[in-house]
């Protein structure tokens, strides 16, 4: 093994990165809900769009949960749709 193999070695970053457990999902967990503008905005960017779950480590099924809060508040005009 020359040296220049041992360095990359030694960069390599592992795969096996732990998931992020689900914020909604367990006991104890706090509910989703449309009126709770505090909670939705913290899923969404800056410029109003919704958080993809890769990023929010929210499972699938509460993501889609999510989601529809979101765009209900947004209808109800308890969120923005666009921030300029």
């Amino acid at each position: 093994m020359t040296q220049l193999e041992i360095k990359r070695e030694a960069v390599r970053k592992p795969f096996g990165r732990r998931r992020k457990s689900c914020p909604f999902s367990g006991p104890n967990a706090q509910p989703i809900d449309y009126k709770d503008t505090k909670l939705l905005s913290r899923y969404t960017s800056e410029r109003g769009k919704i958080v993809p779950s890769r990023i929010s480590a929210v499972s699938a099924k509460k993501q889609r949960e999510l989601a529809v809060a979101i765009k209900r508040s947004r209808f109800l005009a308890l969120m923005p749709y666009v921030t300029s």
